[in-house]
């Protein structure tokens, strides 16, 4: 089959930019990739010659060469190896394609240069670490400083956490070089694998450490002590960076994440950095109005005025009595108060006369005038 133009491929004309010779090459590459089209031999050779028309229109001297002279001016500038040297794709993949980039590569072999897989020389980092700790709401407002107990990996102290018997050391994989991958051909594609003689490490130990065998890393209880900043929330966490599992092959240590549960405290409940609670006062109280004591988060007592006619339910503020505000220079938040009115249960006959007293004062009558439900 004779091969198209590679301008009618692209769908583009010789006036049109990179970019827009990119572009075209994008949208017919997602159309038909391998992996939308499996089993799709018409799909694979479009795809083939898109990229192919696009390996040479995207290099400006082959693009030249092949205004000049067609597919004769391209020839001489393959692969040694016949066929086409698709690196120039490979380098724009990033820039094409994003995060799909990472796909191509295993398909044609990595040619943009990408390392996959471990290596010989290479280490990883550790796991980070989650400890759940649970302190009381007190603790949480003005904050305090607690001591945890965790159990993490470390580095064999036998081996240095190279994992490999003393007076041996680990070798270079035979079956991949060190690169941790195995590639296996498949007509126009090759396709990468995890190496089955390393597991994709790169490297084999063939006289493992009789200590943490072979692993490079052992258990270890820890214990260290957490600063709780005050004004700490629910559920928030604290990173303690360097205090997680150790990584394979001396790598870096992975994080400890301390989540923060607190306790329920008996009379306050918290909104952002406001308290809340609820104040009980006596009928007179609430229609008199006083003045009272109450106990702030501190354990003092502060001065509250209740106005005359505070109906039940009644919310009262208290400015800055509230959680101090994380790294907020002495800000707080305030603590409001709900006013609970009690009504007397027991009374005896000279306080019931003087309610009675009080009913007739204020032209309350015994059986006042249903109200309708319409009107509430």
């Amino acid at each position: 089959m004779a091969k198209r133009d590679y301008y009618e491929v692209l769908g583009v004309d010789k006036t049109s930019s990179k970019d827009e010779i990119k572009k075209a090459y994008r949208k017919l590459a997602i159309k038909y990739h391998p992996d939308k089209n499996a089993g799709n031999a018409e799909a694979e050779e479009k795809f083939k010659e898109a990229t192919e028309a696009y390996e040479v229109l995207s290099d400006e001297r082959k693009k030249q060469a092949y205004d000049q002279f067609g597919f004769a001016g391209v020839d001489g500038m393959n692969s040694p190896g016949g066929g086409h040297d698709y690196s120039n794709v490979f380098h724009d993949f990033e820039d094409i394609f994003g995060d799909m980039g990472g796909i191509f590569d295993s398909f044609f072999g990595g040619g943009g240069g990408r390392k996959r897989g471990g290596s010989s020389s290479g280490s990883s980092r550790g796991a980070d670490l989650r400890y759940n700790l649970e302190i009381s709401f007190k603790d949480a407002v003005f904050g305090t400083s607690a001591e945890i107990s965790y159990t993490h990996d470390v580095s064999c102290k036998t081996c240095g956490g190279t994992g490999a018997k003393a007076g041996t050391s680990r070798k270079v994989c035979p079956t991949c070089q060190g690169t941790g991958q195995v590639r296996r051909n498949s007509g126009f594609f090759s396709i990468a694998s995890a190496c089955h003689t390393c597991g994709g490490e790169g490297y084999i130990i063939e006289s493992p450490c009789k200590d943490c065998h072979g692993t490079g890393l052992s258990r270890k209880q820890q214990k260290i002590k957490v600063k709780i900043p005050a004004g700490i929330e629910n559920g928030k966490r604290i990173a303690i960076p360097g205090q997680g599992d150790a990584g394979p092959n001396g790598g870096k240590r992975g994080d400890l994440y301390v989540y923060i549960k607190i306790k329920p405290h008996k009379y306050f409940e918290r909104d952002g950095y406001n308290v809340y609670c609820a104040l009980p006062v006596s009928f007179t109280q609430a229609a008199l109005g006083a003045e009272v004591f109450v106990v702030n988060l501190e354990d003092k007592k502060v001065r509250l005025k209740i106005p005359s006619g505070t109906q039940n339910g009644k919310m009262v503020r208290l400015k800055n009595e509230g959680i101090p505000y994380v790294q907020g220079n002495g800000r707080k938040g305030d603590m409001y108060i709900k006013i609970i009115v009690k009504t007397p249960g027991h009374m005896n006959s000279k306080a019931k006369e003087l309610l009675k007293q009080f009913s007739v004062i204020q032209g309350e009558e015994d059986s006042p005038t249903p109200i309708p439900l319409s009107d509430l």
